[in-house]
């Protein structure tokens, strides 16, 4: 086990958000990763308070079950957080009646984790999985895709310019079995430019999307969340890059209609307004904390209220 590095984004505004001072209620952290949002979260509660915090990844469970070992008001789920009501079911939990923290996308322990797969800057196996216990890795996408399904989740997930000549490069270099192997190709088959960025960052985010269903599933989670929020309750959700962060938008934005049934149906037939959004424009984050830990610079925090 290596030892597991975790920079918490926008800790105490994201937990702020969810107003849970000496709170007795229910909270949920979708995501513990490293445990720094559910530590702070255990600080503020009441003893009576409780937190159930999900993750898939077991390096981030037993990280953050000795982190968080002194706690007896936390539940840890090794389970996805698109499985969050089936669990809470179990547990016998009808509602979430404080809040619930997304901090989306993938770790700084996963990202730096040479043998995990993530990082253009080490050589590892081609994998990108959150759970490990998925069969489906980096190296299926990388060699069994096609041509245009490469090209597609390049240009959605990863906003990539160059996806044409990159899924052309990679078609004609089979098998890519390591992640330098992967870098190189995409370094070699793109045009050099000024940009400090590595030329891979955009295809290895998009290869890592493709891997977990990153999108699909905070899409299906929030959306099913939304009914299990007592009125009152808080999401707060931290994203890093503009696919999350328009997707949240939208989903918020939609959820905080007052009527989103079909226009030309006489009668509303939907549950009218779900949310209130308390800011319309994402909280980011402060100069301090970008030098700090420059990779934050690109996130972003959303808070919306279950009405």
């Amino acid at each position: 086990m290596h030892s597991y590095n975790h920079y918490t984004v926008m800790l105490n505004e994201a937990v702020n958000a969810l107003e849970c001072d000496n709170s007795d209620k229910i909270f949920v952290d979708a995501t513990l990763g490293g445990g720094g949002h559910s530590e702070l979260i255990l600080k503020k509660i009441s003893p009576r308070g409780k937190l159930i915090s999900f993750d898939v990844d077991i390096d981030a469970i037993n990280a953050s079950k000795a982190r968080l070992v002194n706690y007896n008001n936390l539940t840890i789920i090794h389970d996805s957080y698109t499985n969050i009501k089936e669990n809470l079911i179990k547990l016998g939990i009808k509602k979430i009646t404080g809040g619930i923290i997304y901090d989306l996308g993938a770790s700084f322990h996963q990202l730096t984790t040479a043998s995990r797969g993530f990082s253009f800057k080490q050589d590892a196996p081609l994998d990108m999985r959150f759970d490990g216990n998925e069969n489906f890795c980096a190296w299926d996408v990388v060699n069994k895709y096609k041509e245009g399904e490469l090209v597609e989740i390049f240009s959605k997930y990863g906003e990539e310019h160059y996806s044409k000549r990159i899924a052309r490069a990679i078609i004609n270099s089979r098998p890519l079995n390591t992640t330098l192997q992967l870098a190189d190709l995409i370094k070699k088959s793109t045009p050099k430019t000024n940009t400090k960025i590595h030329p891979a960052t955009r295809v290895f985010q998009a290869i890592r999307i493709e891997v977990n269903h990153e999108l699909l599933n905070f899409e299906k989670s929030l959306k099913e969340v939304v009914s299990l929020l007592d009125s009152g309750a808080i999401i707060s959700i931290i994203t890093f890059h503009s696919l999350e962060d328009r997707l949240a938008k939208s989903i918020l934005k939609n959820l905080s209609l007052t009527c989103r049934c079909d226009k030309s149906v006489p009668i509303c037939k939907c549950e009218g307004k779900l949310v209130e959004l308390v800011n319309k424009k994402p909280i980011c984050p402060s100069e301090e904390e970008i030098k700090l830990n420059p990779p934050s610079r690109s996130a972003k925090l959303r808070i919306a209220k279950r009405v």
